[in-house]
């Protein structure tokens, strides 16, 4: 069950985590051939540095507690191989790097790990006990966007100070998380209302409540800010919405039949054409 995805800046690999195994996948994106690269049990999301020379798996373990994993593996892009683990706390989940790939930010079970990417180490722990899933900075790199599904509520946080700016609503089970590339909007999928919670950075007020399909869990901005794109897990398809409008301008759908759960886009990411 792949579920987090990645391309690198040049687009010529794609790394996904397969989520009910014990590898991230990278594949050519021309020939297709994939390289399995073994990290440890359930990697749930990947995230490759804007340079391009390293991959970031969040190991989630089969158990959020005891037993449990607590660590990102670092994949050297170069080789295909783990260069090192990180621990960075109970259940990794998420995982975003800085614009400038001076940091990452790792959400658990239990807070945000904030990463200094040239040593390795972890420099900061933004407590969070309602449990933050998806996370995403801001284009200038000094606001992180965190979700909390527990509490229904959005997390922005300095990134310079790690300090909590606000404790916003946002919708029903808030999960997934994306900023526009001007910085301007912020968009949330809300899982148990089937919708999308879009906010403006400026005042932290909803603006606009998109309806898509069932059970929203993950969103991304396409790099020039035209559309925003849904992937509804429960329909199995993928809800394209206009900004400019804050309506649905398309579905995507894939494959035949009645979807299910196992067709499920569960992670979407933006390549260059070519």
């Amino acid at each position: 069950s792949p579920e987090g995805v990645a391309v690198t800046p040049s687009g010529g690999t794609v790394y996904v985590a397969e989520t009910g195994q014990y590898q991230v996948i990278a594949v050519n994106a021309s020939t297709g051939t994939e390289t399995p690269v073994t990290v440890g049990p359930y990697p749930q999301d990947v995230a490759v540095s804007p340079a391009g020379s390293q991959v970031y798996a969040t190991v989630t373990g089969s158990d959020s507690g005891p037993g449990g994993s607590d660590v990102v593996a670092v994949i050297s892009t170069a080789t295909n191989t783990v260069a090192r683990d990180i621990t960075v706390g109970p259940a990794p989940r998420q995982v975003v790097f800085s614009p400038d790939g001076s940091r990452a930010y790792v959400t658990t079970e239990t807070g945000v790990a904030v990463i200094d990417t040239a040593s390795g180490q972890v420099v900061r722990t933004i407590p969070d006990p309602a449990g933050p899933q998806g996370i995403a900075v801001s284009p200038d790199g000094k606001t992180l966007y965190v979700t909390n599904p527990n509490a229904d509520g959005l997390w922005v946080i300095n990134a310079a100070s790690g300090q909590v700016a606000a404790r916003i609503p946002a919708g029903a089970e808030p999960y997934a998380v994306a900023v526009s590339p001007d910085g301007s909007q912020v968009y949330v999928t809300d899982m148990n209302s089937d919708s999308v919670s879009v906010l403006a950075t400026a005042t932290l007020h909803t603006v606009a409540t998109v309806p898509v399909g069932r059970l929203p869990g993950s969103v991304a901005v396409t790099p020039d800010g035209s559309q925003v794109w849904v992937g509804n897990n429960l329909t199995g398809n993928i809800s394209v919405i206009n900004p400019a409008t804050d309506t649905v301008s398309a579905t995507i759908s894939g494959g035949s039949g009645t979807a299910t759960l196992l067709a499920a886009p569960l992670g979407i990411a933006f390549s260059k054409a070519g």
